[in-house]
């Protein structure tokens, strides 16, 4: 719903905008239409003629990869098949065509001359042959315009046949000159293809290469083997290792003490002294029961145990070729610990077998790896010198193919286009240039017309409708005043000789009429908005001058005044004033003279009508501002305000001087007069500024001078029924006629 609306506020917009400058706009279009009506008049019968070429490509091409089509492409060589597949050639065949040495020869061949009588210039031609693609086709329409019919033919005829004559000598040089080009080029190119034999020749037998891809099978297939076998020896050697351990930790020997305890075991002289040094133990075990170690037999017992001990010792050293010092008990075992030591010793051995198998497999497969690694790098350069094998090869192929094939494209007639349409001599002038000529004088009207809407919108920097105006000021509207219609010309020091609206005090003038039933709203709108007490004291003013402040005040005052109320109306715009001009009175004696001191309040004040009485400006002071920012304004205003029941005070504008600012210090509001089409918004903006910085009480907007024609919305149009307008009045004369009749 939003939308829509937003959508028909626009659209209104637009049609005010048509509304406000239509005039203008259709004097532009009118005229614009009229000067091409105009020109249709001056133009001379035109003829135009049209041929038709059909293209195609010739039965070879230089730069394809096969000069003749295949069988898949149009079958024999004589064949043609379409251009508008790939690029469409034929935008570049138009250039050929249109080509200064094509329309040259044609200008030679019909002399053909311009309206002077001069031979034509080529740019001339150029610029009148159109050429156009027909859509979906590879059919290109040549067409030319001339006062002459037989001209028009003539000169798509020619500039057909003199293209299909070019095209031919063009692809036949084009064949000759490639063909001499390609010949040139085989020797090198077989010459490139012996050399990539050789380097791929060189490569394998560098590399000892035969099948790469067998061989990385046989590879891959060694590399597992080997990691397989690893593992299982990894195994057996965890295994062996526990063995080993559990048979030391039996034994309580290392593999070293080991091997010389099984020596010394099997040894006959160590096992004989041993024997004897296990009996004299026994002895001494036995004697030294009978006697004392002093004893000769103890002494003689242990003399034999210390030689026998020496002996054996000396006898080890003999069999294991080291000192180690064996107890005796360790070199006399039983059987089982002798079958421990062994086997602690055969596990110990095949530990280190394993070991040396291990690391040799460990070898291999490091080998293996690093084969496998070069492999790929191998597997590349491989192909790199394969392709460059296979790329010479057929460039070779392809270029002795075409040397071939451009020997007989070199003598025949081949050309990219046919004629399918000859150009006929025309019968009937062109009869659509003058309706071409009105519909583009009809299109430039709409647009002149719009460019000059556009233009004087911009040019104009009013405000020109009510809600343009409430958008931008903000506040809260009082009240509305239609445009006062009726015009004479007045006189003043701002205004010489100038045409205005009459600034006519309309409720006293016209007391029934729309605009003083509006003021007496205004009235009854500033008693109603106000939420505390109802404003006494009212600055009346504006941004700029002749949005009607002046009137306004008066009006306001007399309406007030009307209700019984005792009203003041003080001309505090001492620059211009306004108010002694519309009540007709002498301007000797006011504002600035009482504020000055030079008169009297009481004999300053004018009673103008009942319950209403005028303080006009008077003479006008050197400095305005002084004198209304002055202590006796202050006290004036507070003994008006004990005195009357409103004071309204016309002050200038508010761009002009900073006394309505002033002012609304000393007042219970402003009451802010604007005007459409007067107020702009650079003026209105900065007037909305100087007001908020003030901090003064803004009553309320009241819009004067509404331009009924400007407004989406008739906001009188209702009112206007119920009051005694000049159509409303002759309409009640009508029925009153009628009901006397």
């Amino acid at each position: 719903m939003e939308l829509r609306e937003s959508i028909d506020v626009d659209f209104s917009r637009y049609l005010l905008v048509l509304k406000r400058h239509w005039k203008p706009a259709a004097v532009v279009f009118l005229f614009t239409v009229f000067l091409s009506f105009v020109a249709t008049k001056f133009l001379k019968p035109s003829y135009g003629a049209s041929g038709k070429l059909l293209f195609r490509v010739p039965s070879f091409q230089v730069l394809g990869t096969n000069l003749l089509p295949s069988s898949s492409e149009g079958g024999d060589s004589g064949d043609l098949k379409s251009l508008v597949s790939t690029n469409n050639p034929i935008s570049t065949q138009i250039e050929v065509i249109s080509s200064p040495a094509i329309l040259q020869r044609t200008i030679d061949t019909l002399n053909l001359k311009d309206k002077k009588g001069e031979p034509l210039e080529v740019s001339s031609l150029a610029s009148a042959v159109t050429m156009k693609i027909i859509g979906g086709t590879d059919v290109l329409e040549i067409s030319y315009k001339s006062p002459k019919a037989e001209e028009a033919a003539a000169v798509v005829n020619c500039i057909m046949n003199f293209y299909l004559e070019k095209d031919i000598k063009n692809n036949r040089n084009e064949a000759s000159t490639t063909r001499v080009f390609m010949s040139k080029q085989l020797p090198k190119n077989r010459s490139a293809v012996h050399e990539a034999e050789i380097a791929l020749r060189r490569f394998r037998e560098d590399n000892n290469i035969t099948d790469l891809t067998e061989e990385t099978k046989s590879t891959i297939a060694i590399i597992g083997s080997l990691e397989a076998e690893i593992n299982n020896i990894q195994a057996q050697l965890a295994d062996m290792t526990a063995q080993n351990a559990f048979l030391q930790q039996k034994i309580g020997l290392t593999s070293q003490q080991a091997i010389d305890v099984s020596t010394l075991s099997y040894s006959p002289a160590i096992q004989g002294i041993l024997t004897q040094l296990n009996e004299i133990n026994r002895q001494l075990a036995i004697e030294r029961s009978r006697f004392s170690d002093n004893s000769p037999v103890i002494i003689s017992l242990e003399s034999k145990q210390a030689n026998l001990q020496l002996l054996l010792q000396n006898q080890i050293r003999k069999t294991v070729f080291h000192t180690t010092i064996f107890p005796p008990q360790l070199l006399q075992i039983g059987e089982l610990r002798q079958k421990m030591i062994q086997d602690f010793l055969q596990v110990e051995l095949q530990s280190s077998g394993t070991e040396k198998r291990l690391s040799s497999l460990y070898k291999s497969l490091y080998f293996y790896r690093r084969k496998m690694k070069r492999i790929p790098l191998l597997i590349q350069t491989q192909n790199e010198l394969e392709q460059k094998l296979v790329v010479a090869q057929s460039t070779y192929q392809t270029i002795l193919k075409k040397v071939q094939e451009l020997k007989l494209a070199e003598n025949r007639n081949t050309t990219s286009a046919q004629i399918i349409s000859v150009a006929t001599v025309p019968k009937k002038a062109i009869s659509g240039t003058k309706i071409i000529l009105l519909m583009a004088g009809f299109t430039m009207g709409l647009f002149f017309a719009a460019t000059t809407i556009l233009f004087l919108e911009l040019r104009d920097k009013s405000l020109k409708t009510l809600k343009e105006i409430k958008e931008l000021y903000g506040y809260t509207l009082i009240g509305m005043i239609p445009l006062l219609r009726k015009k004479v010309v007045r006189k003043d020091l701002r205004h010489l000789d100038t045409t205005m609206v009459t600034p006519h005090i309309v409720v006293r003038d016209e007391p029934y009429s729309l605009p003083s039933e509006m003021y007496r709203m205004i009235q009854a709108n500033l008693r109603l908005l106000s939420t505390g007490k109802v404003p006494k004291t009212i600055v009346v003013t504006s941004a700029i001058s002749q949005e009607g402040k002046s009137t306004v005040a008066a009006n306001l005052a007399m309406v007030i005044a009307q209700l019984g109320r005792q009203v003041l109306l003080i001309d505090a715009d001492m620059r211009l004033p306004d108010q002694h001009l519309l009540w007709q009175l002498k301007n000797i004696s006011g504002l600035s003279n009482v504020l000055a001191g030079q008169a009297e309040y009481g004999d300053s004040i004018t009673s103008v009508i009942e319950n209403l009485d005028v303080l006009t400006g008077g003479t006008r002071p050197p400095n305005p501002l002084a004198l209304l920012d002055s202590k006796q304004m202050r006290t004036l205003i507070a003994d008006c305000s004990v005195k009357y029941d409103f004071v309204i005070i016309d002050t200038p504008s508010v761009l002009i001087g900073a006394d309505a600012l002033t002012l609304s210090q000393m007042a219970d509001g402003v009451l802010l007069v604007t005007r459409p089409g007067v107020i702009d918004f650079h003026s209105a903006n900065a007037a909305k500024e100087m007001l908020k910085r003030s901090n003064c009480n803004i009553l309320g907007l009241l819009i004067n001078g509404v331009i009924e024609k400007n407004e989406a919305n008739n906001y009188f149009y209702h009112p206007k029924e119920e009051y005694l307008t000049p159509e409303n009045m002759s309409r009640k004369k009508k029925i009153s006629l009628n009901m006397t009749n």
